[in-house]
């Protein structure tokens, strides 16, 4: 919760050390809220740099919405585009917006564009004009207007104000900030997506994660690391940095360093079987995806197959299909394939393939696995697969032999099981999953 001082015309982020009146306060569910209602951000506390997630308690369509939002819908689209998007008029989906946001998705998508390029003007040393098209906005005018309305000064001004020690020094490449809800369990993600890594795309070298992307058809490299406290650090290596605000969505979705799990946490933790391993790790988080054409390859691939089988067969298809770029780091060799290259396979990743390349509704975001019905070669445990990396907080991937391994070493019923967890049969499997992990034998060498 956000705190507004009526007095002062700032809201501040939760922990911030002003201490205003009681009486001359509001409270707000999300900086959007509070900007919407005139208030700026605290030059303190600075909430423009904390992770502002929705409610766990948001409707489907609401975190559906929010999600296209996050890919940049309405970056140049309309909110009667983005309502047609989740089968809602424009009026309901402002009314559902404002209800459990509080403020209409255009200023979501405002403040969202508005606080990343506050960061870029703090961090980096791009130029004011790099800052606005990496930040989402589609001309100069539209961004000097949006921060001097969100942030009252003129983008110049904020970027002479900022702090000597906010300025990242990186030896090559963009480095940026990623805030992350309190609490966050990097090396438990971190654990996770490597032994999950696309041989030749994705690989953990200690304490970092590197993995190889495309923007525009051109070859990237991301690489996370830990920061100081309450963020991660992302050092970006791409062709170009219009659009950087979508790539570092992908990112903190791929992490899950904005969901809040503290209601799934305070549900699981009474679990007598479940329970330890929650309280053990009460700051994991659901990983997500890069793409869902990576989360169903993979779990096509890996049915009934070992992790190593599975890294095994990921890596011929990364070689025959993929781009390979040269001089990369580690054991970064090649792009992922792109959809199109893959849909000419006469299998199950081929229809998944077609599907995604024509941006099929049932492949978006947040999208559920009784959605995914609609999909006719998806079976329930390609649904559940895809439904938990892609952001769906009750799915549960019986295939993943981690969590099998979890579930035999606990003794669990699964069937059983999984109705005590609902509606956080997610983050329940990626606990089980972390407990699996560490029953699994180490990949054999490539």
């Amino acid at each position: 919760m956000y705190s507004a001082v009526v007095t002062t015309g700032i809201y501040c982020r939760p922990g911030c050390g002003a201490k205003p009146l009681l009486r001359n306060t509001r409270t707000y569910e999300h900086p959007a809220a509070a900007e919407a209602a005139g208030f700026r951000a605290c030059l303190r506390c600075r909430p423009y740099r904390v992770a502002a997630s929705i409610e766990a308690g948001a409707p489907e369509l609401v975190c559906r919405a929010w999600q296209l939002i996050i890919d940049g819908v309405l970056d140049g689209g309309t909110e009667a585009a983005l309502a047609a998007r989740v089968g809602l008029s424009p009026r309901h989906l402002r009314r559902l917006f404002i209800k459990h946001l509080g403020a209409t998705p255009d200023q979501l998508a405002r403040s969202r564009r508005a606080h990343f390029a506050r960061r870029l003007l703090d961090d980096s040393d791009l130029t004011v004009l790099d800052v606005a098209f990496a930040s989402g906005f589609g001309s100069l005018r539209q961004f000097n207007r949006t921060m001097r309305e969100v942030f009252r000064a003129a983008p110049s001004d904020l970027r002479e104000r900022r702090r000597r020690a906010d300025r990242l020094v990186a030896d090559g490449g963009l480095v940026l900030r990623l805030p992350f809800v309190p609490g966050y369990d990097w090396a438990a993600v971190r654990d996770f997506l490597a032994l999950r890594a696309v041989p030749g795309v994705e690989e953990v070298d200690g304490d970092t994660y590197r993995r190889t992307i495309t923007v525009d058809g051109a070859p990237g490299v991301l690489e996370v690391s830990p920061g100081g406290e309450g963020h991660l650090l992302l050092r970006a290596h791409l062709p170009y940095w219009e659009g950087l605000i979508h790539v570092v969505g992908q990112v903190t979705r791929l992490l899950g360093v904005e969901a809040d799990h503290g209601a799934g946490v305070a549900a699981l933790s009474a679990d007598p079987v479940l329970g330890p391993l929650v309280r053990a790790r009460p700051g994991l988080a659901v990983p997500g995806a890069w793409t869902v054409l990576e989360v169903g390859v993979r779990a096509v691939l890996g049915r009934g197959r070992t992790p190593g089988e599975t890294a095994d067969r990921l890596g011929a298809l990364v070689a025959t299909l993929g781009t390979r770029v040269p001089g990369l780091p580690g054991g970064l060799t090649h792009t992922f394939p792109e959809s199109t290259a893959v849909a000419v396979e006469a299998s199950v990743i081929g229809a998944l393939a077609a599907d995604v390349a024509g941006e099929h509704e049932a492949l978006g975001h947040g999208t559920g696995p009784d959605t995914m019905a609609a999909l006719p070669y998806a079976d329930r445990d390609l649904r559940h697969d895809l439904a938990f990396r892609l952001g769906h907080p009750d799915a549960f991937p019986l295939t993943d032999p981690s969590l099998r391994a979890a579930l035999d070493d606990l003794g669990l019923d699964p069937a059983a099981s999984m109705e005590r967890w609902r509606p956080w049969r997610s983050l329940a499997a990626a606990h089980l999953m972390a407990h699996g992990d560490a029953l699994q034998p180490a990949p054999h060498p490539r």
